[in-house]
């Protein structure tokens, strides 16, 4: 059984839509979620399904050894950032190669780095007048939101939308899209050192 490890900051619906969809999973199970923020959401809905959670301070990740060595205990497939806000140690990604991804709500390489994060990367579609949008799964590496593409998955933009109605519009994609794309990946690189890619405009 393949073993995911979930970090996030927020709310968690992302973590939760994951945890689910591998709840009677074969292939892989979510075994721990992470937090920075010792009273985030995701910790207690991760709590819920029986699912092991921690949190650590902004400290701890920029000196991250208590954190790397929990993984390194764990020893996760994969480790998927969900609404992680900060940015990801270069130790853990170097020890655990090609097994760190994340979920961007935009169309990389547009609207993407440091500070382009949930309403503020729809305000910016928004004004900036774009016709389509939508979410993109990658590698994480060194930079912010610059590692390898997998997948991209496109929702249109109407002139009468809204940051909010986009924000909906972008979590169907996530919910529908992120656990399967997870699933992909850990079937395709069982026993490779290869990245997955399965860019995608569906």
């Amino acid at each position: 059984m393949k073993k995911i490890v979930i970090f996030a900051s927020g709310n968690g619906t992302n973590a939760e839509n994951v945890i689910k969809y591998f709840e009677q999973s074969n292939i892989a199970q979510v075994v721990h979620v992470l937090s920075n923020k010792k009273d985030a959401k995701v910790l207690k809905r991760a709590q819920a399904f029986k699912i092991e959670a921690s949190s650590f301070s902004k400290a701890e990740i920029l000196n991250p050894e208590k954190v790397l060595n929990t993984l390194k205990l764990i020893q996760p497939d994969l480790i998927v950032l969900a609404g992680f806000l900060l940015k990801f140690p270069e130790i853990i990604l170097s020890t655990f190669p090609k097994k760190v991804i994340n979920i961007h709500p935009a169309l990389l390489p547009k609207y993407g780095g440091k500070g382009m994060y949930g309403n503020y990367v729809h305000e910016a579609v928004i004004a900036a007048g774009e016709k389509e949008t939508g979410i993109t799964i990658h590698y994480v590496n060194e930079h912010y939101d610059e590692g390898a593409i997998i997948a991209q998955y496109k929702t249109q933009v109407l002139k009468t939308d809204t940051a909010v109605d986009v924000a909906k519009k972008i979590h169907v994609l996530e919910y529908e899209w992120l656990p399967k794309v997870i699933e992909k990946i850990l079937i395709n690189t069982a026993g490779s050192d290869n990245q997955l890619q399965l860019v995608s405009d569906e």
